[in-house]
């Protein structure tokens, strides 16, 4: 399996990590850390070196109860940002659901398109359907980030999840957009209850008899917070055994902001899974 993008063709054979670069002052763990260029951009390299696939960059916070940033705001945010990433060698993604950033993006040589409204704003689904080749990941998400978290899904995420995630492709494939483009995330911790996220990622396999590449953006979520009692800034063994578990479970990404620590757990997994007896 592959995931076609702008300028690559990811070979999911081996899971790939995506770093989270976050270019905003009021992220949930990392707000104000990388809000300069100067400090977004030193964070991709450090990423890099650290082991990450993919990059991903974000001018807005999509944390419960954050409010929407203008255009403008989120442009002077990114764009610098985006335009020193392309130069370094590996797939870029861009974390936004406003169309009009999403061509500029696109324009300036950006790989993919990650949305966190699955392209249902105005314009975004024919932004990406316009370029010949960009990935795109689609995601769930039940209501909108400032209101999310007081009116969460109610009954079985995992069909609502599925059914509408293969919705949205299915109108990505009739505007012309090649399946191996898409990629789902099935939105864990956005207007989800705990066990609804953990239902997700116990019945994953639901989300991939679809066939498309599921990926897993457990890092530092509140549901482990709930789960473990750890503040957010301490979430990083429960973020790492999500990620591990997630991918045994045949997720083929992981969006994650502790890079380093995750590539070494899934090294450890990988090695495990190369030694797994079959029968002949």
């Amino acid at each position: 399996m592959h995931w076609q993008t702008a300028r690559f063709t990811i070979d999911l054979a081996r899971p790939k990590v995506m770093g989270i670069v976050n270019a905003t002052p009021d992220s949930f763990s990392d707000g104000g850390l990388y809000a300069s260029t100067v400090a977004a951009v030193k964070h991709c390299e450090a990423l890099l070196l650290e082991g990450a696939d993919i990059l991903d960059i974000g001018g807005e916070s999509s944390r419960p109860g954050s409010p929407p940033v203008p255009l403008d705001e989120e442009r002077a945010r990114v764009m610098p940002v985006l335009r020193e990433a392309v130069q370094l060698g590996v797939p870029v993604s861009i974390d936004t659901y406003k169309p009009e950033l999403m061509r500029e993006a696109l324009d300036l040589g950006v790989d993919i398109v990650n949305d966190i409204w699955a392209l249902r704003r105005p314009g975004a689904l024919e932004a990406v359907a316009a370029h010949p080749h960009c990935g795109v990941c689609l995601m769930h998400m039940h209501g909108e980030p400032r209101t999310m978290h007081r009116s969460p899904l109610e009954g079985d995420a995992v069909p609502q999840v599925a059914a509408f995630l293969a919705a949205i492709s299915k109108s990505l494939a009739e505007a012309g957009v090649a399946r191996e483009r898409v990629m789902w995330d099935p939105g864990i911790g956005f207007g989800k209850t705990v066990e609804q996220n953990f239902a997700l990622l116990a019945r994953q396999h639901e989300l991939l008899a679809a066939g498309y590449p599921v990926l897993a953006g457990w890092s530092r979520k509140s549901s482990l917070g709930a789960t473990t009692g750890q503040p957010v800034n301490d979430r990083l063994a429960a973020s790492i055994a999500a990620a591990v578990l997630s991918v045994d479970r045949g997720a083929r990404v992981v969006r994650v902001h502790d890079v380093k620590e995750t590539v070494a757990a899934l090294k450890v997994w990988r090695a495990a899974k190369s030694q797994e007896w079959q029968e002949p």
